[in-house]
């Protein structure tokens, strides 16, 4: 019998990958086991589902830290204004210092959250009474799912893993390593499968509990993944890709599989609880007590909070409550500023066109939030004349702009650079297109500049709790969308080139980009055409680490010397896998071994 004192002990001693289960021997007065709870009541069954979804929630997609291994470490981000501090290691592959100890909470989370579902999947037996079969097994796919997410961001992540199926009573401190392509053989892709035969429809409004099209979505992201180590599942990869496909293009009435017509709409904040191009959508709730934290925003959406430049740089913005909870947002914490390279993306070859993705889906100007006169120091600072000198910008006053070449005013702007009431950021000021680096002077001094950057506004929102005012602290409630149609699309490019050496694959991409309103691409599509295209659509949505391990971008420096020079030079093809926490390492009697190489 496997008894706890708690729920969530069932789960949470899970968290060093050792064991799932807790086998308390001493007496237990209750009668208290996992058995009799999803016998007693279909309620108590649904606990055990619910803790599912606790790793996930806690650690992985909305967390600050998970946008950085998603999308750090990658060519289309670097440190906010290139600077190296703390946060250096997410953006310059450790910048020669790797840190053995910043993956712990996401391998602790990852198996925390696999203990969870072995122990639902286990229990599923004695919930009969409460649920038809299907419902049952509709509860059970649940479980698997969230197995199979965990397990593939650990592969992803890690490489071989500790591959643990059913809940442990016994801590094992010499573990052996599963290599990744067992663990899609048998875990990752039969538990996406289950969950596809057995997930319901849902809704537009369904949240967190994933939905056939989330399962069939992420079975086709699986696949397509798993030809880093075999080519076995990519036909059906394709396959699932195209049932997605001509259901959103017939309408959806099989899966609820839908597109935007109009790009501006997906990321548009009245779509978001009931966003219709997600294929698998997460948010959150917040009672009085904020989560019981002091900040109350631990267990909330953070994602914006990567993507804000640096406003309070320049004095007609500050940092207060309100700017903090606007859709514009900015602030002092965001880290995560475009390359060159990803802003390269959005310039078209093509009549020097700019792609329209880049005005929708980033912030490139702000409204003052105080009255500021200009002073001589920002004058100096952002190349202004000295004639602007005590000139007012008022509250609510256009404040800052950023200028990309292809802008329809940018001859003007650029002509009144020096006048105009308000600090004008060319790009050409900010971006090195030579050096493919982000410009560190300006007009012979530090560069102010680079603390202003366009930023990425796909997770802004307004819908924030406010828990602690005085200390602006605040919760966004906001659903992130971990997955979503367009990137089906993209999916099935990819898989074409590898299948049909891409005789469908520009088709595809075709379709993505004539949502978008972009000019339509001619030729044969390579899978450079579809990493470029990924970029531009998916950026800052837990898809690029992934993309460039997948296509081999990691198997060398080559790409990044293109891409992003800068980091080139910190680059080891080793880091194409995290480092096994050390913290994790230490507990083991083989921890010497159990590390991946180069760390």
């Amino acid at each position: 019998m496997n008894k706890i004192k708690y729920i969530l002990a069932a789960s949470a001693v899970a968290s060093f990958g050792l064991f799932q289960a807790c086998s308390l021997d001493e007496h237990d007065p209750g009668g208290f086991t996992l058995e009799n709870l999803a016998a007693n009541s279909a309620e108590g069954y649904e606990s055990l589902i619910n803790q599912c979804y606790f790793g996930m929630e806690r650690y992985y997609y909305g967390s600050m830290d998970w946008m950085s291994l998603s999308e750090g470490d990658s060519d289309l981000w670097t440190n906010n204004g290139n600077l190296s501090n703390s946060y250096t290691q997410w953006f310059w592959f450790f910048a020669g210092s790797p840190n053995t100890t910043f993956t712990n909470s996401f391998w602790n989370g990852a198996y925390d959250g696999i203990g969870a579902c072995n122990i639902a999947i286990a229990n599923a037996q004695y919930a009969t009474s409460f649920f038809t079969e299907a419902e049952l097994n509709a509860k059970v796919a649940e479980a698997r799912f969230m197995r199979a997410v965990y397990y593939y961001h650990l592969v992803e992540q890690f490489g071989g893993v500790v591959m643990i199926t059913e809940p442990q009573e016994t801590a094992n401190y010499a573990p052996e390593r599963t290599d990744p392509l067992t663990i899609y053989r048998e875990i990752i892709i039969p538990d996406f499968e289950y969950a596809v035969k057995w997930l319901e429809k849902g809704t537009d409004a369904t949240t967190t509990t994933p939905t056939k099209k989330s399962a069939l979505g992420f079975l086709a992201k699986a696949c397509l993944q798993s030809r880093q180590y075999t080519d076995e599942f990519l036909a059906r990869g394709l396959e699932v890709a195209k049932m997605l496909i001509t259901d959103c293009e017939g309408g959806g009435s099989t899966y609820g599989a839908y597109m935007y017509p109009n790009v501006e709409d997906v990321f548009a904040e009245e779509n978001n609880f009931n966003n219709k191009e997600a294929l698998w959508k997460h948010r959150w709730i917040a009672g009085a007590s904020g989560h019981g934290s002091s900040n109350g925003n631990y267990r909330t959406n953070r994602n914006n909070e990567c993507f804000l430049c640096s406003l309070n740089r320049f004095g007609a913005r500050v940092d207060n409550q309100q700017a903090r909870i606007s859709w514009e947002s900015g602030g002092p914490q965001g880290y995560f500023m475009p390359t060159q390279h990803l802003l390269s993306l959005y310039q078209s070859d093509n009549g020097g066109k700019l792609d329209p993705r880049f005005h929708t889906w980033f912030n490139t100007q702000w409204n003052a939030n105080q009255t500021y006169a200009w002073t001589e120091s920002d004058i100096t600072n952002y190349g202004k004349s000295l004639s602007i000198k005590d000139q007012i910008i008022a509250d609510g006053d256009l404040a800052i702009k950023f200028v990309m070449p292809q802008d329809d005013d940018y001859a003007t702007e650029i002509a009144n650079q020096a006048t105009s009431n308000y600090v004008l950021i060319n790009y050409a000021d900010l971006y090195d297109d030579t050096n493919k680096s982000i410009k560190m002077t300006y007009n012979g001094a530090e560069s102010q500049l680079r603390y202003l950057f366009p930023s990425l506004n796909k997770h802004n929102s307004s819908n924030h709790y406010v828990v602690n005012e005085g200390s602006r602290r605040n919760g966004n409630l906001d659903g992130t969308f971990m997955m979503r149609m367009s990137e089906i699309y993209l999916i099935a490019a990819e898989l074409d080139i590898y299948l049909n050496g891409g005789a469908n694959a520009m088709g595809y991409i075709n379709k993505v980009r004539q949502r978008a309103g972009a000019d339509l691409l001619n030729g044969t599509a390579t899978i450079r055409t579809v990493l470029d295209e990924r970029g531009r659509e998916l950026c800052g949505e837990y898809c690029r680490f992934y993309d460039l391990k997948r296509t081999g971008m990691f198997k060398d420096k080559t790409y990044l010397q293109e891409t992003r020079p800068e980091v080139a030079g910190f680059f080891k093809p080793e880091y194409a896998l995290r480092p096994i926490s050390t913290t994790y390492t230490a507990t083991l009697s083989n921890g010497d071994t159990f590390q991946n190489p180069g760390y």
